[in-house]
């Protein structure tokens, strides 16, 4: 029985890999992931189901850095305002740190160095020598904003960083970059809206 399970849950994960897959091609094929007006446009014809579907976005924009964070947050500030936006922001983006910090830890470095820049890893290379001052590093990044954050997430899960730990730095550090970016990008919309 413990084999049968073992084999249905290998043929569901091939079976949701390869939905995935199609669904982020075709996303990618439509500009959803790459144009933050394509994206806002898809997510608000999506009615009951759009917070759902922003996070899914969320979810791809830190594993698959193919849209910038800074736009991704937009779109949420833009369709759900501040304070929902930000709690949609803060879901999507804490589970897709969690997921390519395990998946860094799965894979190691080959996954890292084909997902992001060499010269980024390079310049990043030097606080994984000592385990508490990447820590600390690590914890400083992602508490401000515009700092490298899904390329750290995926760094921290190459080193030996226990995972309660990098959990604990996304949980409490994300809110408050999240609100900096949600804040600064729901005035910033303010001033360029009419009557703004």
């Amino acid at each position: 029985m413990t084999g049968r399970v073992h084999t249905a849950f290998k043929v569901l994960s091939a079976a949701a890999l390869t939905l995935a897959a199609a669904g982020l091609a075709a996303a990618y094929k439509a500009g959803i992931l790459t144009d933050q007006a394509a994206m806002t446009d898809f997510i608000s014809k999506a009615g009951f189901w759009a917070p759902v579907v922003f996070i899914l976005i969320q979810i791809i924009q830190v594993i698959i850095p193919i849209l910038p964070g800074g736009i991704s947050c937009l779109g949420g500030v833009l369709l759900f305002g501040a304070v929902r936006g930000f709690i949609l922001n803060y879901a999507g983006i804490c589970i897709g740190s969690v997921l390519i910090f395990q998946l860094a830890r799965r894979f190691g470095r080959p996954l890292v160095e084909k997902l992001f820049s060499l010269k980024l890893l390079d310049r990043y290379d030097r606080w994984t020598s000592e385990k508490k001052t990447f820590t600390r590093l690590f914890a400083l990044a992602i508490f401000f904003p515009f700092s490298p954050d899904d390329f750290l997430c995926a760094l921290a899960g190459t080193t030996k960083m226990p995972f309660r730990t990098f959990f604990l730095i996304i949980i409490f550090g994300k809110p408050a970059s999240i609100m900096l970016y949600s804040i600064f990008l729901q005035t910033g919309c303010n001033l360029l809206l009419p009557g703004g």
